[in-house]
């Protein structure tokens, strides 16, 4: 027999010992009709083999029940064996399913479980704007833009095409960041659900003679990954580096469809692309606001978008811009990521203590966020690196 089947026969047995009485799983009702359905805890692998050994048990019981009652009372063998067999089976059964309902709330404690829908898929909205307003800095309109744009997509009724965000700004502003804290709210298992797929530009797609290939397993995964969820992501870190061919692929995913009349609920699939692409003019733009006298929070969308989308739609340095993706208007939202300033870099000096579990002072946070480099040469206002690499330079302190 298997360790797990071992494991879970022992338990079984240890809880049916132990006086019955715990809530059903998870605070749920325990399934009736319909329990073999997905997200029941009967559809659990281990728990189905366990109602099958408790149902083995039971049958056994009222045998061995009647055996035992045609001894100890002869005259009332021939009449009630079989009833009074049956009833105490039946409360073997019941005190067994009581105890299958104490082991799964046990195992729900180790691990979340869900009565119906996808349980890969969380949607934790409340936890995403805690974590945006916590751990990001000085980025309140990436904060506000993800937060509304990906809510409202994900409870719409009936979207009639993937939501497709484009990340812009400097090298260690916090583009990778929110992708991730995106990703950790909307599914269980974050970065390593089988709903999410991640793709470096020039770590996956490294060479152009290659262009044929990358294209035939970019589909294949995108399909697949679409057949699999009702709910998926695709992220594209370094989209400015993406051959204009795979630039193209892309484009009938985030095009408009014609919803389906007999789906109930239409699938959802949001594209996130990751670029360098777009951080010079944001930099310049914020600089020139903050010269004029405007505060860092009082830049708007309406400052930044019309510069962002010139300057990505003028480069000659990517491809990004003059693609079907940004021509036809795909793209919902061009995110812009301001430059970091001293007072970002000190919080997230403090931050990467925090994470490492180490002691810091006012004057340790001043000494690491003093190890950046700023720029412009004159103001020395902006991180030219952000944030990036903070949590190795704090190996340098005494």
């Amino acid at each position: 027999m298997p360790r797990s089947s071992r494991c879970a026969v022992g338990l079984s047995f240890l809880l049916l010992l132990l006086h019955p009485g715990a809530p059903g799983h998870c605070g749920a009702e325990r399934p009736r009709e319909g329990a073999d359905q997905p997200g029941s805890a009967w559809a659990w692998p281990g728990l189905q083999r366990l109602r099958e050994q408790l149902n083995a048990a039971k049958a056994l019981s009222r045998r061995y029940w009647a055996l035992f009652t045609c001894q100890v009372w002869p005259d009332d063998c021939e009449e009630d064996g079989e009833a009074a067999a049956g009833r105490l089976g039946q409360r073997l059964v019941q005190l067994g399913q009581r105890s299958l309902d104490v082991l799964t709330t046990w195992y729900c404690s180790f691990q979340d479980c869900c009565n119906g829908g996808d349980c890969r898929i969380s949607n934790d909205f409340s936890g995403l704007d805690s974590d945006l307003s916590v751990r990001l800095h000085g980025q309140h309109l990436a904060q506000a833009l993800v937060v509304r744009t990906v809510r409202g997509y994900l409870e719409m009724p009936q979207p009639d095409k993937a939501l497709a965000l484009s990340f812009h700004g400097w090298s260690g502003t916090g583009k990778n960041f929110v992708a991730r804290m995106l990703v950790e709210n909307l599914y269980q298992d974050g970065l390593k659900s089988d709903c999410v797929k991640v793709f470096i530009a020039s770590f996956h797609f490294p060479h152009p003679k290659y262009v044929d290939l990358y294209k035939e397993r970019l589909s294949d995964q995108i399909q697949g990954t679409q057949q699999r969820c009702h709910q998926s992501l695709f992220m594209f870190d370094e989209a400015e580096k993406l051959h204009p061919e795979l630039l193209e692929l892309l484009g009938p995913h985030l095009e408009r469809w014609a919803p389906e009349g007999h789906r109930t609920e239409s699938p959802r699939t949001i594209f996130l692309f990751l670029s360098n692409l777009g951080g010079n003019v944001i930099n310049e733009v914020v600089l020139n606001l903050l010269k004029a006298g405007w505060t860092r929070e009082a830049i708007t969308m309406e400052h930044l978008e019309p510069h962002l989308q010139a300057e990505i739609r003028q480069s000659t340095e990517s491809s990004f811009g003059h693609s079907h993706l940004v021509k036809e208007n795909l793209i919902d939202f061009f995110v812009p990521f301001l430059p970091l300033e001293y007072r970002h870099v000190r919080l997230c000096v403090r931050d990467a203590f925090l994470s490492q579990e180490l002691l810091y002072t006012e004057e340790a946070l001043d000494e690491v966020a003093k190890m950046m480099t700023y720029v412009p040469r004159e103001e020395q206002l902006f991180s030219s690196q952000g944030c990036k690499s903070i949590s190795q330079r704090i190996n340098f302190l005494p």
